[in-house]
């Protein structure tokens, strides 16, 4: 089966179970400071799980673009990519376990409506429940499991192994449902209960492993368990019951609503279905392996396959190389499938013709893939970085002569010119039989990785995650900013990114020139003069063709669905009932938090306005 079949498949499915399919959001996440990209399905929709009225009703889904940079190293196994699509379906206050887990079944092992898995080769996973926060098991999840399972013929019993350690002590001792800790079947985007912000909704989580039964690796320990990591067993969907929310003081309350977060890997699934251990065998991936020279090793081949093809997204969604943020990672990842290109020791392979490929396969479902705008990127960095990239091999070469080579050495080829630790080692071993001294390098290299996974995982102190009182006050200052920014520096300016902490407003946005003194001043009268006012702060749901016309602010490039949520901002006496739009002073597609008079804000003050990129300029501010 084919990527492009089990996308359709699943979406039609839960459309049948009244879901309103929804569009994919942006890989560039708007107003989400807690990270640089979207790495979920349920990021863009964090409000809603947490109360707000979703524009399209109580039951969504989608097929999700997501990227994870610190997957990044981990790439070149049979499994893992940076970019992924995550087939998602949601129950904001609707349907829970009883309903979810059947459908998620259904839709798994349905031979002519779904994937058609053989539900033999289905294992689950259970949440084990959490003594240090006093949230119990989740016996009922394992009681939905045990009567989907027999229905089918399928006796499944139930096996207690608590952490992943301890998993590869016991091992499956005939098990088809297992409990694990917090560490494994508990989800938030921070990760363990004890790591979440204020404010932050998470819940206990039921996965879905499928098992292609390869022989044990006991490199991975002592016995296989489905959260073993040696191949045999692959995540495909994770069911997350999210029902709390982590307070100020570290415990946890319930949501105003129970909801459902599903999150499936479409090319997990699609792999499965195939029953093919080897992801990067799927239709979207194995044409670029088939392009590649046959005596490549396999794990460069698949490190050219998933940067191109994250790449291209990137660029798609308007990425564009730099030395910091996403550019940054970007450029990480341009660079070191240019330098496997090169290693392949083929003249003429170039990875523009894995580009056309890539078009191909995935313009149909989103339209932003375009040729004419990746394939000018990719060459332009290619141009920069392959001259210094050769610069770096005859400094290289110049080591090579002097017989030793220090791990400080390739490390500094590494930060300076791009030559990665892998690529050193081959070309030592190739050209002059020497080793470097890998300890030292990591040591240099162990620095680097704690500045780039700040900037990889983009993780700032506070933000809008928290929805705290500051971080939303300044969150509606940030509305007030950007037409302000209209009003002093013309129309033509639009927002290009945004950063909310519980300490600062961050935003980029377009323009060519530095703003004067004089400019600042004004911007920040006037976001003062409305805060004065006190206006009130509405939202309303709208037609998106509807709200486009009424020129309401949104992100350039962001797919929306057909209904969306527009908050204004005045005049006065404007109510949900009565908005007034044609008299509100700022009009925006948002999610929300806000205040709901501007009053609430507090004083606002412009710290900082610098260059961000071309054309781009970049302001930080913050309230009293």
């Amino acid at each position: 089966m084919t990527v492009a079949e089990i996308r359709k498949r699943y979406l039609d499915f839960f459309a049948a179970k009244g879901h309103k399919v929804i569009p994919s959001a942006s890989l560039v996440p708007e107003n989400d400071p807690t990270t640089l990209f979207t790495g979920s399905g349920m990021q863009p929709l964090v409000p809603y799980l947490l109360g707000a009225p979703h524009p399209e009703g109580k039951r969504v889904a989608d097929s999700q673009k997501c990227f994870r940079a610190e997957d990044i190293d981990d790439v070149g196994d049979n499994r893992h990519t940076t970019f992924f699509e995550m087939l998602g379906n949601w129950s904001f206050g609707d349907y829970f376990k009883k309903e979810q887990l059947p459908w998620l079944f259904e839709f798994l092992t349905d031979k002519e409506k779904g994937a058609g898995l053989d539900p033999q080769n289905l294992y689950v996973t259970v949440f084990a429940g959490d003594k240090e926060t006093g949230i119990p098991a989740d016996d009922e999840s394992v009681e939905v499991w045990k009567g989907l399972f027999k229905h089918k013929g399928i006796e499944a019993e139930y096996v207690e192994l608590g952490s992943e350690k301890e998993g590869g002590e016991k091992g499956m001792q005939g098990g088809r449902i297992f409990s694990y800790d917090v560490k494994k079947n508990w989800w938030s985007r921070s990760g363990i209960p004890s790591n979440m912000p204020a404010g932050e909704p998470g819940g206990p989580d039921s996965e879905v492993f499928y098992d292609f039964g390869t022989p044990h690796d006991p490199k991975f320990g002592k016995e296989c368990h489905p959260n073993c990591d040696c191949g045999r067993f692959m995540e495909i969907g994770n069911s997350v019951f999210m029902e709390y929310k982590k307070n100020e003081d570290g415990t946890f309350e319930k949501l105003k609503q129970r909801n459902v977060d599903f999150g499936g890997g479409l090319e997990r699934i699609t792999a499965a279905a195939n029953n093919d251990p080897d992801m990067f065998h799927i239709d979207v991936l194995n044409p670029i392996l088939e392009r590649l020279p046959e005596n490549l090793p396999m794990r460069n081949k698949r490190i050219i396959a998933d940067h191109s093809r994250a790449m291209a997204f990137l660029v798609a969604d308007g990425v564009r190389p730099s030395n910091k943020g996403a550019g940054y990672v970007l450029r990480r990842l341009m660079r070191r499938a240019m330098i496997y290109e090169y290693m392949t020791g083929d003249p003429d392979l170039n990875l523009v013709g894995v580009i056309d490929g890539l078009v191909e396969k995935y313009a149909g479902i989103y339209p932003e893939m375009q040729v004419e705008t990746i394939v000018p990127v990719y060459e332009d960095e290619n141009k920069k970085f392959m001259s210094a990239f050769k610069n770096g091999l005859k400094e290289f070469d110049k080591l090579v002569q002097n017989g030793k080579i220090s791990g400080s050495d390739i490390f500094r080829l590494f930060s300076t010119y791009g030559l990665p630790y892998e690529s050193a080692m081959e070309f030592a071993k190739e050209r002059a039989g020497i080793t470097i001294d890998k300890e030292e390098f990591e040591r240099e290299m162990e620095k680097h990785r704690e500045l780039s996974r700040t900037a990889s995982a983009g993780a700032f102190k506070g933000g809008l995650a928290d929805h705290s009182e500051k971080t939303t006050r300044l969150h509606t200052a940030h509305h007030l900013l950007l037409k302000a920014l209209q009003m002093v520096l013309g129309p033509q300016v639009k927002q290009r990114g945004s950063n909310i902490t519980s300490e600062r407003l961050r935003m980029d946005f377009s323009y060519d020139g530095k703003m004067t003194d004089e400019q600042k001043a004004e911007a920040e009268r006037i976001v003062n003069e409305k805060i004065k006012e006190d206006l009130p702060v509405t939202r309303s749901e709208l037609p998106r063709e509807e709200a486009e016309k009424l020129g309401a602010e949104h992100e350039f490039g962001q797919k929306y669905p057909d209904r969306v949520s527009v908050y204004s901002v005045g005049p006065k006496g404007a109510t949900a009932e009565n908005p007034q739009f044609e008299k509100a002073f700022s009009l925006e597609f948002c999610g929300g938090p806000h205040v709901a008079h501007t009053g609430e804000i507090g004083k606002f003050k412009i710290l900082k306005e610098e260059a961000s990129s071309a054309g781009v300029r970049r302001i930080r501010a913050a309230i009293e």
